[in-house]
């Protein structure tokens, strides 16, 4: 990707139309009911990502998964781009994956990633029309009130157009999921964006003001924000464009500076596994935020999140990289073409 000068038309004409949006959306979430101040509570939940990508990865998820099932985990995050971009978009595929997700004995929770539907129209992955692929992930993975895995935990949807935005609680924590996935967030010609992106922001940005909303309203002591992209926490700052995010950066910093509690920001997309506090106000890291990135191709592995919400920090990180009963052999490390390679 090259670097331009920054050109914020996209942003302008996605702000114009926000306004309406996101004030129903807390008013909607002032006018519940007095919500009961939820108890502390010591937990944790694991996080992975971007696999598998490749025939390898895929045949060791199985040992990996029985790993994280005799951890104690109230919950497993899945943060998409659950194939490589260049893997076939097609049902069989998506039904592998569910059955994948289904053998985790946790409640496992998936956001959607850019190989998963946005990237489907590459000829590689078969040239699916992208919206048509998102539409068939809704039905998937996304239908019904509850999470994936073999004790799904209730969630709270966004509506029956954006199912795969969820929400649900644990303790004084609140989680939400946004269907913001890699590359450039499907925005297209930033000078005029897709209207499936104009839409699909619109719904992510009142589901996340709703949720700083009731977060606020029942005093808790975190929020938790999983989404598949790599927001490009850097990009603004350095003075150069970052299309199909400003906008969304621009809201968590407003909503982590109204918010008294601690914000962690859960991603994949870069196949970089971090944590740090890249989210800048005034030139200066926001402290109260966290970016956690986990594992991604061609590593595997996942992270173990430990929540005492009546801590100061309330998050600790524990990454868990897997081993191999055996690596693989040097010719084919990587897996087969048909499986794809490398970051998508």
């Amino acid at each position: 990707m090259h670097d331009h000068v920054i050109s914020r038309p996209a942003s302008r004409r996605l702000g114009k139309h926000l306004a309406s949006w996101l004030s129903r959306a807390v008013l909607a979430a002032a006018l519940l009911p007095a919500p009961m101040m939820a108890r502390g509570e010591r937990f944790a939940f694991g996080v992975l990502g971007d696999a598998p990508y490749n025939d390898w990865q895929r045949a060791q998820m199985p040992a990996l998964i029985a790993e994280m099932n005799i951890d104690d985990l109230a919950f497993v995050i899945h943060v998409g781009d659950f194939k490589h971009g260049d893997a076939p978009c097609t049902d069989t595929v998506y039904r592998d994956r569910r059955e994948l997700f289904d053998s985790l004995h946790h409640p496992l929770v998936l956001t959607p990633g850019d190989n998963d539907w946005s990237d489907c129209a590459r000829p590689a992955a078969g040239g699916y029309q992208p919206e048509e692929r998102l539409e068939r992930l809704r039905a998937m993975f996304f239908s019904g009130s509850t999470s994936l895995g073999q004790t799904p935990m209730p969630l709270v949807r966004q509506s029956p157009d954006y199912p795969e935005n969820q929400r649900w609680q644990r303790g004084r924590v609140l989680f939400m999921t946004l269907n913001v996935p890699g590359g450039n967030n499907h925005i297209g010609d930033p000078r005029k964006p897709n209207p499936e992106y104009v839409a699909r922001m619109h719904a992510n940005l009142a589901w996340l003001a709703a949720g700083f909303a009731m977060a606020r309203a029942q005093r808790l002591a975190a929020v938790v924000i999983a989404m598949q992209a790599n927001p490009r926490f850097m990009r603004a700052p350095a003075g150069l464009a970052n299309p199909g995010f400003e906008e969304l950066i621009e809201h968590v910093r407003r909503e982590t500076l109204e918010f008294s509690g601690r914000v962690l920001w859960v991603h994949g997309d870069s196949h970089l596994m971090r944590i740090d506090t890249p989210l800048l106000d005034a030139g200066v890291p926001l402290k109260r935020l966290t970016r956690l990135e986990t594992y991604a191709s061609p590593f595997l592995g996942w992270i173990r999140v430990r929540v005492d919400d009546d801590t100061p920090e309330v998050f600790r990180f524990e990454p868990q990289p897997y081993r191999p009963p055996r690596p693989p052999s040097m010719g084919d490390s990587r897996g087969s073409p048909s499986a794809g390679t490398g970051p998508g």
